[in-house]
């Protein structure tokens, strides 16, 4: 096997230095020979195989058993070491249940690649390994760095943080030997109903977002990472996901032309390498239909298997020579409404590339449906259906893609020593938590203080945190040992946690306030419809009111932090303090050593009670809350451009 990947690496030679030996050949044309020369060795198979990036993110050895185990997919069992090696995939993503720990990860993608170069095949042609490394809400590593996110980022006003981010966010994938990231969101948020995006947004203004998606770009490609930029042609302005539904946007090409392309154009312009698409329909722009599988109504083509959008737009409009990917096709915006061989035909008419995701693999079954679509569009290319040279324009630039990052020679899948080391000493490293906490410090945004802030407790207090969240509990007790720690805080100060639950009568609340000096309430919204009291969904909020007018009536002071979507922020204009963080992610209990944790609302209750000031500027604009309990025309706190 491995001779017949020395033969391939010298062949490569040969072609870079016979084309080299001709006048006139630029280093482009010496590229476009020496990926020409691989296609032309490559079966149609291998060449659809290239288009897949598969995922294999759980396992049940027996799903027709109920008593039968699903588990996460930490090691390669051989039923997808033998998939990986037949079908020649182009990548595979992962995600959490995969990337438990670090030795694991790296040992798990080393497993993926020599199972990918144990083949009869003299085309031996590294995985892109992929993630959706993003950081704040969307991150993978067990134990990594989370990072703050990018409304966060944001924040912090200083766009070369999302350089320094996106750099030591690379840096850590690479030692993984993770090779490829889906990121950065490039959607503009100027929906604050958007029920997906939200804080995953750097802003609501495009510019913004523009600025500092470039910058992350460029500190991708620094840590020689792949980027992918998402979601084609904007997912910000909706009011379904599509992962559970079918968004629909009816804005015309000149409209997205004044605000959703802004950052995508950017991007381009910055060396975008991956573009991933949305599966969001835009029928004043694409108006072919499709009859849905599940309702029998008639659809709208998706961005996703759109031709107007991904080739006319996407490649002629904005120039975009790279690899476009499609988001997740497994996603219910898809599944639910296309037949499989549908979308697979469809995608590549519109200008797909990459298939992500095309069957969700849980099982022997559903492997074998993965094997089955790659000898599906296999045919479809045999008998004309779809042109060969369409394939073979998809895989050559996604060769051109690997060339560029050095992914077409025999992979290096020995996990060394030294690797080891440099993961261990490198991925989620105290330098790396210690830089994310002090750009959460710039990051945190006081937008009102009725000298309530820096709360100075005595000795003996007590102070009351309440979330809408029981995820996050630890939050409180990770920021009171920090500020033990740092000499803020008196030893014998007592946090109570507890969570919000409207089943609780109000005595439960008036009891955990009677001694309770001070009072944070931790609010976790995750879409508009948790703003009405009256509403089921509302019940945090609900929980909120009584709480604060019981501690006013009690005399004592009521700190909102806003912990994930911002907006809820307005919800509470007699809150005596509130603070914004952007979003958080659970923190059940304290984070085992190198264990991933997210700072956000750690930092903010640090910042509460005195350990820096606050600096931090709006991200977004917040609109007012009306009488009905949804977002208002007029806008109650202003971002600071």
């Amino acid at each position: 096997m491995k001779k017949a990947g020395k033969l391939l690496a010298a062949v490569l030679i040969l072609v870079i230095a016979g084309s080299c030996c001709m006048p006139g050949f630029a280093e482009e044309t010496e590229k476009e020979a020496t990926i020409d020369e691989i296609i032309s060795g490559m079966t149609i198979r291998e060449k659809v195989g290239q288009m897949v990036m598969a995922d294999f993110r759980t396992w049940n050895e027996h799903p027709e058993d109920e008593n039968s185990e699903t588990v996460p997919v930490t090691e390669l069992r051989p039923e997808i070491e033998e998939a990986i090696s037949k079908n020649r995939f182009g990548g595979i993503i992962l995600f959490a249940e995969n990337c438990e720990e670090n030795e694991q990860t790296l040992r798990l993608v080393s497993r993926m690649q020599e199972a990918n170069m144990d083949t009869d095949s003299g085309i031996r042609i590294p995985l892109l390994i992929a993630a959706d490394q993003e950081g704040g809400s969307v991150a993978r590593l067990g134990q990594g760095t989370r990072w703050i996110g990018n409304m966060a980022i944001t924040a912090t006003a200083d766009p070369q943080n999302a350089k320094a981010v996106a750099a030591r966010i690379g840096e850590e994938l690479s030692l993984l030997s993770i090779n490829t990231d889906f990121a950065p969101v490039l959607d503009v948020n100027n929906n604050p109903g958007n029920p997906v995006i939200g804080c995953r947004s750097f802003s609501d203004d495009p510019e913004i977002v523009a600025e500092y998606g470039a910058c992350f770009l460029e500190g991708l490609s620094e840590s020689n990472t792949i980027s992918a930029v998402k979601h084609f042609p904007g997912h910000g302005d909706v009011n379904t996901d599509s992962h559970t539904g079918f968004p629909i946007l009816e804005k015309t090409y000149e409209e997205l032309k004044e605000c959703e392309l802004i950052p995508f154009r950017a991007a381009i312009d910055a060396g975008a390498d991956m573009v991933m698409t949305a599966h969001i329909q835009y029928p004043k722009i694409e108006d072919q239909t499709y009859v849905s599988v599940s309702t029998g109504e008639e659809v709208y083509f998706p961005a996703t298997l759109s031709r107007k959008i991904l080739t006319e737009i996407l490649r002629k409009d904005l120039g975009f020579e790279g690899v476009i990917v499609s988001d997740a096709l497994n996603m219910a915006a898809i599944a639910d409404n296309f037949e499989p061989q549908d979308v697979w035909q469809l995608a590549i008419e519109a200008g797909i590339d990459m298939f992500l995701m095309p069957v969700p693999v849980t099982d022997a079954d559903s492997l074998q449906k993965l094997e089955d679509m790659i000898t599906y569009i296999s045919g479809m290319a045999e008998n004309g259906e779809i042109p060969e040279e369409t394939i073979n324009d998809s895989v050559r630039r996604i060769l051109a893609l690997k060339e560029k990052y050095h992914l077409l020679t025999e992979a290096d899948t020995e996990v060394t020593k030294e690797k080891l080391e440099a993961a261990a000493a490198k991925v989620g490293s105290q330098e790396n938590h210690d830089f994310e906490w002090e750009l959460m410090q710039k990051a945190v945004t006081l937008l009102k203080n009725d000298d309530f802030l820096p709360i100075k407790a005595e000795p003996g207090e007590k102070v009351l945190l309440i979330y809408s969240a029981g995820s996050r509990l630890a939050s409180g007790e990770f920021a009171r040992l920090r500020l033990v720690g740092e000499g803020l805080l008196p030893e014998d100060v007592v946090f109570e946690a507890i969570t919000t639950n409207a089943d609780e009568p109000d005595a439960y609340y008036d009891e955990a306030l009677e001694n309770a000096d001070y009072v944070i309430a931790v609010s976790t919204m995750f879409g508009e419809g948790e703003l009405d009291p009256a509403s089921e969904e509302g019940a945090d909020g609900k929980v909120f009111d009584y709480v604060l007018q019981a501690a006013h009536d009690a005399g004592k002071k009521f700190l909102l932090i806003s912990a994930y979507l911002p907006y809820d922020a307005s919800r509470y204009p007699d809150a005596d303090a509130i603070l914004v963080t952007y979003g958080s992610a659970p923190m059940r209990e304290l984070p085992k050593e190198k264990e991933s944790y997210s700072v956000n609302i750690p930092a903010a209750i640090c910042g509460a009670f005195g350990e820096y000031e606050f600096s931090g500027s709006l991200a977004a604009d917040l609109p007012a809350i009306n009488e009905d309990y949804r977002f208002a025309d007029q806008i109650c706190y202003f971002k600071n451009k």
